[in-house]
């Protein structure tokens, strides 16, 4: 399935881009079979979690309308998490994945949510953590997630949460319930 989509996909997020995608799988793979999740379930996210990644949000819009996503005041807010959402829809409807905890995991990639499940837990770390990421304090979130994936995961949102504040960027709800639900987790 995967290496059927790779020309399609790569032609629309670059091959940089794509190169993350390929880090995020492998990721994902290892941190599945670490927590004895479903592997092939996080191959196939990891792999389709940017699948609708573009910087063109002109791009964006029209692929919306074309795959029925509704923008919703937070993606206009917030229009980085748009692909999230575009993309568990495209993996559906043109990549014909039609596992709901797969999409959900596409889905809620970027925004994280409250109550995540453990492939969404994986795929979101692993997006946030794969090789190619280099800033402050991925090493402490790298380390954790081999270690607590909850707290890994707290420690993320947190992060995310602070760079968005330092840019005076928008915080979706989505991103501060996932916070807040997984800290009273820890407690």
């Amino acid at each position: 399935m995967i290496e059927k989509d790779r020309e399609e996909i790569l032609e629309l997020v670059g091959e940089a881009r794509y190169q993350h995608i390929l880090r995020v799988r492998d990721t994902a793979i290892d941190l599945a079979k670490f927590y004895k999740a479903d592997v092939e379930k996080a191959e196939i996210a990891g792999y389709y979690h940017d699948c609708a990644k573009s910087k063109d949000l002109d791009k964006l819009k029209l692929l919306s309308k074309e795959y029925g996503l509704e923008l919703t005041e937070s993606m206009q807010k917030a229009p980085k998490i748009i692909h999230a959402f575009l993309g568990a829809l495209m993996a559906e409807k043109k990549y014909n994945i039609k596992d709901k905890e797969i999409l959900d995991a596409i889905r809620y990639h970027t925004t994280g949510r409250k109550n995540m499940t453990l492939l969404d837990k994986i795929i979101f770390i692993s997006d946030y953590i794969e090789p190619g990421r280099k800033f402050k304090g991925i090493d402490e979130v790298r380390e954790l997630a081999y270690k607590d994936l909850d707290l890994a995961l707290y420690k993320s949102l947190n992060m995310s949460i602070a760079n968005l504040i330092n840019k005076d960027e928008y915080v979706v709800v989505d991103t501060l319930e996932a916070r807040n639900y997984i800290m009273e987790t820890l407690k």
